[in-house]
């Protein structure tokens, strides 16, 4: 199925993933608004909105440029009406805008911590509620959050209890809605990467030795793209890992995902991803 003349919601969508997908749709024709708040580049952080949109337009979809934080109720409400005035209705939201702190406990401050949850739980919260009046005239409508599969084991605590806790709403919430919602036909799922991928974000947080261990953003755009577009009705609930969702599709060759000079075997693991028995996928990200 083609992502053709259907509309994307995107958050931060400015660079990395986000924009990865964008671009992803883009090619299939899609018209993808962006609500980022990145209006100026910054020297550690390539990309903006406007490069993000001008690349959307190229590639052959039409880009809605929304400037603002999905913290501001006013500025997502808005955002929203203006979506629907410029292409007509909403088929896909995707929540990706997300901050992060891996502080232990006693280390992080408090007004990290209200970022991490205003951003990444409660910011998709409220994106998401405010598009459903019109997800619900959509033919096949899909919300996604990039957020982990739910593990109560400790060892996901131990190190970034703060961080865990804001990722781990984002999944509950694509949880609550894909029953909330099951019978308006509205998909509600989670998708997060095996491996550690190789953002500009990751590099700074994490460390530039992670990027021969990383994935390129593209197998999360693929996968993304494979998800919002199988049938919502059928496909909802999921808390899925991106090379699973693509091996789904009958994808068996992900040596095309690796970064130049990368092997499979040395791939990182993401947060909250268990190894497969068997797999070459043996190291963690942190």
């Amino acid at each position: 199925m083609t992502l053709a003349g259907k509309t994307l919601v995107i958050s931060g969508g400015s660079r990395g993933i986000g924009e990865a997908i964008a671009l992803r749709a883009a090619r299939d024709g899609a018209n993808v608004a962006l609500l980022a708040k990145t209006t100026e580049p910054h020297p550690a952080l390539p990309g903006t909105i406007h490069t993000a949109a001008s690349a959307i337009e190229a590639a052959g979809g039409r880009a809605l440029p929304l400037v603002g934080d999905v913290r501001d109720d006013e500025f997502v409400a808005s955002a929203v009406q203006s979506v629907v005035r410029e292409f007509g209705g909403i088929d896909v939201v995707v929540n990706n805008a997300s901050a992060i702190d891996l502080s232990p406990t006693e280390q992080v401050r408090m007004k990290k911590y209200d970022l991490m949850n205003d951003i990444n739980t409660r910011g998709s919260f409220h994106l998401s509620k405010q598009c459903i009046p019109f997800l619900r005239l959509a033919q096949n409508p899909h919300i996604l959050m990039l957020s982990p599969p739910i593990s109560l084991d400790p060892k996901w605590f131990q190190s970034h209890t703060a961080y865990t806790i804001a990722k781990y709403g984002m999944s509950l919430i694509a949880l609550g809605l894909s029953e909330e919602l099951r019978a308006d036909g509205i998909a509600a799922n989670a998708l997060w990467p095996r491996t550690a991928i190789d953002t500009a974000a990751v590099r700074n947080v994490i460390g530039r030795d992670l990027v021969r261990r990383s994935r390129v953003p593209a197998i999360m755009a693929d996968a993304a793209h494979a998800m919002v577009t199988r049938d919502s009705r059928r496909y909802t609930g999921n808390l899925a890992i991106d090379d699973d969702v693509l091996a789904e599709e009958g994808v068996t060759d992900f040596t095309v995902y690796l970064n130049n000079g990368g092997s499979e075997d040395e791939l990182a693991l993401d947060m909250w991803v268990e190894p497969r028995k068997g797999s070459v996928h043996t190291n963690t990200l942190i």
